[in-house]
This record gives C-alpha cells, sequence and structure tokens, in this order.
C-alpha cells in the first residue's frame, strides 16, 4: 500500500523476512520511543542488534544504563516502538512494535558485542570498553509484536 510517498507492507507478526534480516544486519542507529510517565513518547537514538530466539524469530536488543530515562521508562510501561531505516538514503526501512523487557549483563557480554557491532576494529572500541566497565548497563530486550515495512 502506499501512503504518502512510501511504501507500507504491514507484517502483523513477529516475523523478518530475508530482505529485513539483510538490512537490519548492518550497524545503522535506531530510533527507540518508550512510553514517559507523562504519558508521551521518548524518542532516542540508540545502537541496536538482532538476536534469534528459540522460536525461530528475532528479538530486538540495546544497551542502556539502568538509571536511564528509557530504562526507567519500560520499567514502568513495556510497550515500545522502534524505527530503523526509512531514511532518504536507505533502501528500506521498518517500525517495529513490541514489549520490553530489562536484563541484567553482568558480565557485560552483551555491551561488547554492540560496542564490537559499531566501533569494532577503532580505537574508540577500546576507549568505551574503559569508560563503561564500571557502569550498571542493563539489556533493553524488544519482543517484537508488529513489523512494518515503511520504505522500499
Amino acid at each position: 500500500m502506499e501512503r504518502s510517498g512510501f511504501l507500507c507492507d504491514w507484517h502483523d507478526d513477529q516475523v523478518f523476512d530475508d530482505s529485513a534480516l539483510a538490512f537490519l544486519a548492518e550497524a545503522r542507529f535506531a530510533r527507540l520511543a518508550t512510553i514517559g510517565r507523562d504519558g508521551f513518547p521518548h524518542n532516542v537514538p540508540i545502537w541496536f542488534d538482532l538476536e534469534p530466539t528459540a522460536d525461530g524469530s528475532h528479538d530486538v536488543i540495546f544497551v542502556s544504563d539502568r538509571t536511564a530515562t528509557k530504562t526507567r521508562n519500560a520499567l514502568a510501561n513495556p510497550n515500545a516502538g522502534v524505527t530503523i531505516g526509512g531514511d532518504r538514503t536507505d533502501t528500506c526501512g521498518y517500525l517495529i512494535r513490541g514489549t520490553i523487557t530489562v536484563e541484567d549483563d553482568p558480565a557485560q557480554t552483551t555491551t561488547h558485542r554492540m560496542i564490537d557491532r559499531y566501533e569494532g576494529g577503532t580505537p574508540r572500541a577500546a576507549e568505551l570498553r574503559d569508560a563503561w566497565k564500571d557502569d550498571d548497563i542493563v539489556v533493553l530486550r524488544l519482543r517484537p509484536t508488529s513489523v512494518i515495512s515503511v520504505w522500499g
């Protein structure tokens, strides 16, 4: 279906097709929206990755400081959405809606994986590992309930 110049393909499920998986495998910024205490969206740019689940679907994961607004919002109201891509130079983009859980990352395994995804092979990777080593970082896990192609 076409809306305002965007091609939209609604998938009211949590399945990413092969083209979505290929696009989302690239390190790009996401825009995560959680619901604030005031009832309005709190939207922030953030790193993300996909993680396969036992049922064959994928969760979208993020890392955050435990005291960050997005983490507090997710604990108070797990409903969230994330947009990835859809910019003028992108071949596609996705709006993913679902529920977020907050998980500990005690050995910072997921944090290090995220640093490597975005900064691997650069001096900044070691700097971030060192800067974040004592931080209380958690994993925000978004379980998709709908995936909508919004571009391409």
